[in-house]
């Protein structure tokens, strides 16, 4: 009887085993199905960041730009205040000389002619 009963499980494992054999293949097909859809993906997410990137290498020039233009802006006050610093305290040396300048070629004419001694030609 061991072989019937060895025929007898196997019709009824059969459909059984059949089934399971159609659900690994369908299995396997998505596996394969999802493969391909996440390659695709994959790809797609790839394009696009390198659309990403191109973008901002285009737009980096403008934004470093716009970023530096406060700090232009700044910097140029400070050399505008500084160098109207720089013409105010120059203007109050050449008013200082100006003022002085009179004082001075006296003191110097007055040291050169007594470092020349008394004039020969004095009566």
């Amino acid at each position: 009887m061991p072989a019937d009963r060895t025929a007898e499980r196997a019709a009824e494992l059969e459909p059984a085993l059949a089934r399971l054999t159609e659900v690994q293949q369908d299995a396997a097909r998505i596996r394969a199905a999802a493969d391909e859809a996440a390659a695709a993906v994959r790809r797609d997410a790839a394009r696009e960041a390198e659309q990403v990137v191109a973008a901002a290498r285009e737009r980096a020039p403008e934004i470093r730009r716009r970023a530096a233009e406060p700090v232009l802006r700044d910097a140029r006050r400070e050399a505008d205040a500084l160098r109207a610093a720089g013409d105010r305290a120059a203007s109050a040396v050449r008013e200082r000389a100006a003022e002085r300048m009179p004082d001075l070629v006296d003191r110097a004419v007055s040291d050169a002619l007594r470092t020349a001694g008394p004039a020969d030609d004095v009566p």
